[in-house]
């Protein structure tokens, strides 16, 4: 079935829905043609109107393709410049890994060939396209730089799925899962939530689709993190608790179970559980009995280094101040940016440091921690840095009536999250 019989099953003519959506009638039109797709903000108005879950209405929504590629093979005005698309997939892949600097390992002629095996889909090569765009993402500065290849990678990925006739649907489903992932990743970090549940959710249902545990497994861990940004905490224990179980069904030299650990632990620090909370981070402290392979770069990243700051973030949360400032100023020396670890990590363990300030109303604490830690969210336009910059304005009291402490809000306010 797709969205056209949906639409008529529920006896509904295409004005009758634009109406209840508030679009035009044509709009829906080319949504059931394939022509275009619903954007993020009209995707839960139509899911609820046609009585579907969000993962149910993509699979009603056909292949998106523009009506001048049909009929002349041209490329589509989403993709601006000459050439047919695949070639530009092919130099956009390699100008951002230029840009990014972060594939200077990979000579060129490996990654024209790499990307020509992306074109004929072949799963191995996608796998590897996913690994390199993960790594494009961990050190890009502006995490939203990566989108436009992200973005055409999908593309290609379910033109891909779409031909496949020789038995690769498995490997590359695990792709597609993948790469929804990352997907979500670059839209959290532009504080996007909803297009990043909607990701994530993909994720989960390709990779059940795929029989791929792990992969299902860090799909649902990424989704709690949304519920959690928005203070659900209930709902994000409900998801991870599937996510364990999924988790433990995985392969059991992969830290993913670990993963799914240390962030429970941030799920019960919410819900006020010291008790949970440091159960769970023991759990999660057991992923250095694992071997060096229990990650893979990619969509499981979890190895423990970033312990010490968690732990210390779930000791802020639960008001526990002493434990918290003793294992964030640990985790400050492990974020040193001499040492190649992000602007991220290490703007979120200052702007932990400058909240324990405004606990203790010390602004001294409050101005050193979190001026450096806007800095890094100027250096990296970061969202998720200057959402929790914005959190920390929250704690200021009655330490807001400090000249300094106001100057410091000031400038936290002109931070974009997106």
């Amino acid at each position: 079935m797709g969205l056209a019989e949906r639409r008529k099953t529920l006896g509904y003519s295409q004005e009758k829905l634009a109406q209840l959506l508030g679009v035009d009638r044509t709009t829906v039109g080319r949504w059931e043609s394939g022509r275009i797709e619903p954007q993020p903000p009209q995707r839960r108005g139509l899911a609820s109107a046609l009585q579907v879950t969000l993962i149910e209405l993509d699979v009603l929504l056909p292949q998106p393709r523009a009506a001048s590629q049909e009929a002349t093979g041209q490329q589509s005005s989403d993709h601006p410049g000459a050439g047919d698309p695949d070639d530009m997939i092919r130099r956009e892949f390699l100008r951002i890994l230029t840009v990014s600097g972060a594939l200077t390992t990979l000579p060129l002629d490996e990654a024209e060939a790499l990307t020509d095996g992306v074109r004929r889909g072949a799963p191995s090569d996608f796998a590897r396209m996913n690994g390199h765009l993960w790594q494009v993402y961990q050190l890009a500065r502006s995490k939203g730089s990566v989108y436009p290849i992200v973005r055409d990678q999908l593309t290609t990925l379910n033109e891909a799925l779409a031909a496949d006739t020789r038995g690769n649907s498995r490997p590359l489903l695990n792709a597609a899962a993948d790469l929804f992932q990352l997907a979500g990743e670059v839209a959290f970090d532009a504080n996007r939530y909803t297009d990043a549940a909607a990701s994530y959710a993909l994720a989960a249902s390709v990779s059940k689709d795929a029989g791929a545990f792990d992969l299902w497994a860090c799909a649902l861990v990424r989704h709690a993190y949304v519920d959690m940004s928005e203070q659900r905490y209930r709902q994000a224990a409900q998801l991870l608790s599937l996510a364990e179980r999924l988790a433990s069904r995985g392969d059991s030299t992969l830290a993913t179970r670990h993963w799914v650990a240390s962030v429970q632990a941030e799920a019960y620090a919410g819900l006020g559980d010291l008790t949970g909370c440091e159960r769970a981070l023991d759990q999660a402290e057991r992923v250095r009995d694992l071997t060096t392979d229990s990650t893979n770069g990619g969509w499981l990243r979890f190895d423990g280094t970033r312990l010490a700051e968690e732990r210390g973030a779930r000791y802020v949360q639960l008001g526990r101040l002493d434990l918290a400032e003793e294992t964030l100023t640990e985790a400050l020396q492990q974020t040193a940016l001499a040492s190649g670890q992000s602007y991220r990590r290490r703007g979120a363990v200052l702007a932990d440091l400058a909240a324990i300030g405004a606990k203790r109303r010390d602004p001294e604490q409050v101005v050193l921690y979190g001026r450096e830690a806007i800095q890094l969210a100027q250096a990296s336009a970061s969202g998720y840095v200057a959402r929790r910059l914005q959190a920390l304005c929250s704690e200021f009291g009655p330490l807001a009536g400090d000249h300094r402490v106001a100057e410091l809000g000031a400038e936290i306010a002109t931070l974009s999250t997106q």
